[in-house]
């Protein structure tokens, strides 16, 4: 007992001393693209490159899939959640895709669901939902005349449009399809300081939870589907449980804008309601102040980002944001991109700081990783368990894991021309293996000191179990002890 009391005291001394800095153990899930058109195949492998499964689809991917549990344990009742281009998209730009399907462990239908129609059109990145939704960014066209009546000044592509944005929240059906149940527009949240008589009109810098119908342009004459009306370029979406928030990135604005989750539509269509008071105005907002008139161009930090998620807690960095930067300094087909991780200003009731006159907060990253890669398109990153951090380098079909000190300790390519992978992500070897909650040693459904004394015993005893391999490394020790008592603490 005295030997336990003593590794107990001293796993609380050497929290800070680190995590496991080996390659993560799991298994990484992606799609690549050959060319714009045609089928594809997402693929599921180890990090011996075996492939674990695939699954082969008509069509091309809009951005990255997504597994996710069924209700059974195990890899063989996951389900793959996979956006796709459709093959007549309504709206055309950088992205496109147009629906997602939700597919077996076998790779058989289970339901799907088409956003592509002349008001909206998905594309780019879907969000699963802890109760089984589906969150998916959408394009929403509105007429030239639309936009002038909100104080829009210049419309400068040939269709006389402008794409606006929206998120509709869809929810499986037992018809094989899913019905809308959540939608938010930013159409609802804008403000202008060129007409007097538009009912947008106020003082830009004043309501940084509003966006500029005059920022940037609407769409251009060309692009990969012709002339777009492309205005905000939404390529990524994250969920936040706990906070029942949402992150969006914008490409074209270089920005990234949290909304509240926790409304009804009518108050996503308004400014009050919600956990946070404010409707669907934006609660926080980074990487491009002088887009609220709170900045100039020498404040911008973000160009063109992808990938934009929180850090899952229990992992380093918890509850930061984490994001791949693409053009951390360069433009157009030459550039350097960059892995950025910012602290948040919040409080624990989700709420961000920002003064009167200045943007938000912080004023820069607090850890980057820049080492001689760039992608203008797409591009991922995310934290894994043991600190490390899954790198996609889209335009070069590059998926690397590299540890805190920078290190590569795990690369996967696919040569050839034209080919990118938009997005990877990795699960660790028993992700889906139980469905007890995650440090839950001794299955009572509460973390506490008491899973630190069993998870001991069995390290003393030389036990291994799987719910108490946090790191997936396949062995039980004093990395598993901190991890766990990190989750506790936090």
């Amino acid at each position: 007992m005295k030997k336990n009391i003593l590794i107990l005291v001293c796993c609380f001394v050497i929290i800070e001393l680190g995590y496991s800095q080996d390659v993560f153990d799991g298994y990484t899930l992606f799609t690549p693209q050959i060319g714009l058109f045609g089928g594809a195949t997402t693929y599921l492998i180890d990090n011996e490159y075996q492939v674990i499964q695939s699954w082969n689809h008509e069509n091309g991917p809009a951005s990255m899939p997504y597994l996710i549990a069924g209700e059974e344990p195990g890899w063989e009742n996951t389900f793959l959640l996979y956006p796709y281009r459709v093959d007549n998209p309504t709206m055309e730009s950088g992205g496109v895709g147009g629906a997602v399907q939700c597919l077996t462990w076998g790779g058989e239908l289970v339901w799907e669901f088409i956003l592509s129609n002349p008001n909206f059109q998905h594309h780019h990145d879907i969000e699963p939902l802890p109760n089984g939704n589906v969150l998916l960014i959408a394009w929403e066209k509105k007429t030239a005349e639309e936009a002038y009546a909100l104080g829009r000044t210049v419309i400068n592509n040939p269709l006389n449009q402008m794409w606006s944005s929206a998120i509709f929240e869809i929810k499986p059906n037992e018809n094989g399809s899913a019905d809308i149940v959540w939608e938010w527009h930013l159409w609802d949240h804008l403000i202008q300081n060129t007409c007097s008589s538009c009912p947008n009109f106020g003082i830009i810098s004043e309501h940084p939870e509003l966006f500029n119908i005059n920022c940037g342009d609407a769409g251009s004459p060309s692009g990969p589907g012709g002339a777009n009306a492309d205005w905000i370029h939404l390529n990524a979406i994250n969920y936040n449980a706990e906070l029942d928030q949402i992150v969006i990135s914008s490409r074209y604005q270089s920005e990234i804008f949290v909304i509240d989750h926790s409304t009804t539509t009518e108050e996503a269509a308004g400014h009050t309601g919600g956990n946070s008071g404010k409707g669907g105005d934006f609660l926080y907002r980074w990487g491009n102040p002088q887009n609220y008139d709170r900045g100039t161009n020498s404040d911008q930090i973000l160009s063109d980002q992808h990938s934009i998620n929180w850090i899952p807690k229990g992992y380093p960095g918890e509850n930061n944001f984490i994001l791949f930067n693409n053009y951390q300094s360069g433009s157009g087909p030459w550039g350097e991109s960059a892995i950025l991780e910012l602290i948040l200003p919040i409080d624990e009731e989700g709420n961000y700081f920002i003064e009167e006159t200045t943007p938000f907060g912080p004023n820069n990253y607090s850890w980057s990783y820049e080492n001689n890669f760039f992608s203008a398109m797409q591009g991922g990153s995310f934290r894994l368990p043991n600190g490390n951090t899954l790198i996609t380098d889209c335009d070069s079909a590059h998926i690397f894991e590299i540890n805190n000190n920078g290190q590569v300790v795990w690369e996967y390519f696919i040569e050839g021309n034209n080919v990118a992978i938009a997005r990877a992500q990795k699960y660790g070897i028993n992700y889906f293996d139980s469905t007890n909650l995650f440090g839950d040693i001794n299955s009572d459904e509460i973390i506490n000191i008491l899973d630190i004394v069993m998870l001991i015993n069995m390290i003393l005893e030389n036990i291994f179990i799987i719910e108490g391999d946090l790191n997936s490394d396949s062995v039980l020790n004093i990395l598993d002890i901190v991890l766990l008592t990190n989750l506790i603490l936090n």
